[in-house]
């Protein structure tokens, strides 16, 4: 790990450890205060305030986890949901919306669910040797258990919850005490606990994806149970009822499930994503129902209909889950109990069946933490049945698990996420099973359809649309943004007390709008596939359903057909799209499109288009290469256009694919440096250890034309590569990249576009810009970055001069730092191989090359180090 990113990671732990003892801090100050009832801090102050420190470990354990992860990030967001719910009860508290008598009933439920997730926080964070974190873990978990106590027996006192809030804020200043004496002493002292470089090299050694996982599920895992708790302890009659008090904690753990959500298509991990989104719609809807509450009386309506497809839905999840793990598996079997409960009883979320399977998923969730917690690293993990579906899947030929595209880790800012399809469709098809309940005109809010309609069909697909644009899926992201749009206005007009019984001209203006857009998209599907094609014309099926409805015109029976019928395609397409990325051989059919785009089609002497993961596939597109054809293919960036080298009038073609060619020079790729070993003395010592210290990366160097062009066999092309002067050359860091140059040599390179276009981010845009000038085009669906590479001058590096012909996607401080590098490298006398062996003999060499240059010299003190051809002076060694 560099200084830098040291620094970094070090600043997010330290920010909050920070926020964790100012908060901790605060609540101590109103504890101590409500003994001598003269409050320091109002309840709006204190609920503000640890609004604000919530949002900051949100930040904090977002930022720590694009680094090397440890359990302070689950840790850092059961805090923040923790106080994110409290700060909302205090704020209701202080504008009477909660009385004094409330409070036990609002905070006891929420209390009892991170009494229990911190404690066992604490237990696996002095399992892994993490004592600052399980201290303060300990430490939380008994304030929040002395809490609950005191709103049974005001006995307790509160200054033993102030006490247990100081040692937390003790233990954050001795934490602070140690990192200031680290960095004092010049990272000589070290107070126990305070190593954080001790934590990042245990969790080196796990994978990326297995790490996010862990901390995104975990703590889920405890927003299920807060969530859980709210219902289980009315049935246990730890609280007396129901009602807006516990509002705050069933809509804060919807809101960080969303957010998980959002995290986990960054992590791609779709199937836990889909899971999370599932457990913030049910949020929604629980918080909803109990908010209604506040507003009016009466019998809630629940749509009978949806709770049976939410049930098949988590069933469905529940047999894909198997795949990784049995304990996933049966935990959202839970789930699938829950749904068939809330569907058996007309009371829903109010009955006691539904809330005594929340009891055992309080339970169920306590356990699955405890285990996710201390598999993140131990070596002898508990057995979860991971792996067995892999196996009985691998030896059968019919139907095999597809296997994950391997990806490095997903920092935020850049667009790499996995496909939301899934998640789309199921929500569409909850918010179209929603509304095969009709609501009563006079109290629209009695019927229970509002969340439904307005987050699974509404937020999620703007969310899921938003993904599928980042990922070059411009006509999926259309229909999903427009759907979403709709379900919004759609579901707040008729469902949110907003739509009257006069319609309004105004309101079928709007919709006939929206009928357009989508008759569009009804046409635009004709070119992806059938079901598609279904997908949106049933959805227009609804839109007209709505226009009708707007015109006092709607037949009876007509809306509530149309929704079960678009709810069918959308279940078809969710079945569809979330077996077919999980397995590959036999697929759910979905149709081949109506009108097949040139060079789309199936015919065999037409552009062939190959999937990247089959060798089979970058063997056929390096024989076409071989053969004089140019092609399309994928990078660690975006898509390019390349030819080999040793084929003079392929290279041509390729440059001539640009208008004003002469002003965008193709570079030059080769798939490692050994590549060069001939010719190496034809480079300068700094130039040759600046490239193996940049490569393999995005990262394109420009150096000088010389004679190292006949090595590569790029002499009779190398006229159509780079400028008469210069050459950018690099090594992609993308293994099918690379293996395709190890099969056809060195390759020319330029941008798979038209000249004056943006870059090609997914393997259709290809042909669909070059047309017949591509020969074949290997498919790797979206680019795993929207950016180019880096290109830097490395034409002066000699005299310590470099410069950007462009900043791509590795930014121009981390290319200063690694030539930095590589200068103090040669300050020291540690050159390539070619010129110090190795660091043992420097002293040796400089002692011989001393006695060499003053026989050669004279006693003029000069000194050089000559490399073949080239010489490098003292005097210009000082970079």
């Amino acid at each position: 790990m560099t200084g830098p990113d040291r620094r970094e990671r070090s600043l997010h732990y330290s920010i909050g450890i920070l926020a964790i003892s100012a908060g901790s801090l605060l609540l101590a100050i109103h504890h101590y205060s409500t003994v001598t009832a003269d409050s320091l801090i109002s309840l709006s102050a204190l609920g503000i305030l640890l609004l604000i420190l919530a949002a900051v470990l949100v930040y904090a354990g977002i930022r720590k986890s694009y680094g090397n992860i440890s359990l302070c990030v689950t840790f850092y967001w059961t805090v923040s949901s923790l106080w994110c719910g409290s700060g909302i009860n205090f704020i209701l508290a202080r504008n009477n919306v909660l009385i004094v008598a409330d409070m036990k009933n609002a905070m006891v439920p929420g209390l009892a669910a991170f009494t229990l997730g911190l404690f066992i926080i604490g237990v696996v964070g002095i399992l892994q040797n993490e004592a600052v974190v399980a201290l303060m873990a300990f430490a939380l978990s008994l304030s929040s258990a002395h809490e609950i106590a005191l709103f049974f027996n005001s006995g307790v006192g509160s200054s033993v919850i102030a006490c247990n809030y100081l040692i937390v804020t003790f233990i954050g200043v001795y934490f602070f005490s140690g990192r200031a004496l680290y960095f004092l002493s010049k990272m000589k002292v070290r107070l126990p606990g305070t190593d954080i470089s001790r934590i990042k090299d245990t969790d080196q050694g796990l994978g990326v994806h297995s790490i996010h996982k862990i901390e995104l599920a975990t703590t889920c895992l405890i927003l299920n149970m807060l969530a859980s708790s709210v219902f289980g302890c009315r049935l246990l009659n730890v609280t007396n009822n129901l009602f807006i008090g516990q509002v705050a904690w069933l809509w804060t753990a919807a809101v960080y499930q969303t957010g998980l959500c959002i995290l986990s298509y960054r992590s791609f991990k779709m199937l836990d994503a889909t899971c999370f989104a599932f457990f913030s719609i049910l949020r929604y809807a629980e918080g909803y129902s109990l908010l209604y509450q506040y507003f009016e009386t009466g019998d809630l309506r629940f749509p009978i209909p949806l709770f049976v497809v939410f049930s098949i839905l988590f069933f469905i999840m529940s047999l894909f889950a198997c795949i990784k793990n049995m304990v996933d598996s049966v935990y959202l079997l839970f789930f699938v109990a829950y749904c068939i409960s809330l569907a058996c009883n007309p009371s829903a979320f109010f009955s006691g069946g539904s809330q005594g399977i929340n009891v055992a998923i309080y339970v169920a969730s306590a356990i699955a933490l405890l285990i996710n917690l201390y598999n993140g690293k131990s070596s002898v993990p508990i057995p979860t049945g991971e792996g067995i579906m892999q196996k009985l899947f691998a030896n059968r030929g019919f139907i095999k698990i597809r296997q994950e595209k391997d990806v490095n880790e997903p920092y935020l800012g850049y667009s790499k996420y996995i496909d939301a399809d899934v998640l789309a469709h199921a929500g569409n098809m909850l918010a179209a099973f929603a509304m095969t309940v009709p609501g009563n005109p006079a109290a629209p809010l009695l019927t229970v359809v509002l969340p439904w309609v307005v987050v699974a069909g509404g937020l999620y697909n703007l969310i899921c649309g938003s993904v599928a644009f980042s990922r070059g899926k411009t006509l999926e992201s259309s229909a999903f943004i427009l759907y979403g749009i709709m379900w919004v206005i759609w579901g707040i007009t008729r469902y949110g007390g907003l739509y009257g019984p006069d319609r309004s001209f105004n309101t079928a203006v709007g919709i006939i709008c929206f009928i357009l857009f989508n008759t569009f998209i009804v046409f635009t599907t004709l070119f992806l596939s059938k079901a598609w094609f279904a997908y949106a014309l049933t959805f227009e099926l609804i839109l007209i359903s709505f226009l009708l409805d707007s015109f006092n015109r709607l037949p009876n029976g007509y809306d509530i057909a149309v929704t079960i019928i678009f709810g069918l395609v959308s279940f078809y397409c969710f079945l569809a799209t979330l077996f077919n990325s999980t397995f590959e051989g036999f697929q759910i059919p979905i149709g081949s499109p109506f009108i097949k785009i040139s060079g789309f089609s199936e015919t065999k002497n037409r552009c062939p288009h190959l999937i990247s993961t089959r060798t089979s596939s970058v063997r056929q597109i390096a024989e076409i290469m071989k053969n004089g054809g140019i092609c399309g293919i994928p990078t660690d960036t975006v898509y390019v256009l390349v030819a080999a080298c040793n084929q003079p009038d392929a290279v041509e073609r390729a440059y001539k694919t640009k208008r004003q060619a002469q002003d965008r020079p193709m570079s030059l790729w080769i798939s490692n440096l050994k590549q060069l070993e001939p010719a190496k003395h034809l480079f300068s010592p700094l130039v040759w250890d600046f490239m193996q210290a940049a490569w393999p990366s995005s990262i394109s160097l420009v150096i000088p034309r010389g004679e190292w062009l006949e090595v590569l066999g790029a002499k009779d092309s190398s006229k159509y590569i780079g400028t008469p002067q210069s050459i950018a050359i690099r090594i992609p860091d993308c293994s099918v990249t690379t293996h395709l140059i190890d099969m056809v040599g060195p390759i020319a390179v330029t941008s798979a576009n038209p000249s004056g276009e943006a870059d090609t981010t997914h393997h259709n845009q290809v042909y669909a810009k070059l047309g017949d000038n591509v020969d074949g085009v290997l498919c790797d669906g979206a680019s795993p970055e929207n950016i180019a590479s880096t290109v830097v001058d490395c034409t002066k590096i000699d005299s310590g001069n470099i410069g950007f012909f462009r900043v791509g996607i590795v930014p121009k401080s981390q290319v200063l730092e690694i030539l930095h590098k590589v200068q103090q490298k040669h300050k020291l006398g540690c050159d390539n191989l070619a010129y110090a062996p190795s660091i043992e003999n420097l002293a040796d060499l400089e002692n011989e090359t001393r006695e060499t240059e003053n026989t050669a010299n004279g006693s003029n003190g000069s000194h050089s180090y000559d490399n073949g051809a080239f010489t490098l002076n003292e005097d210009n060694e000082k970079l």
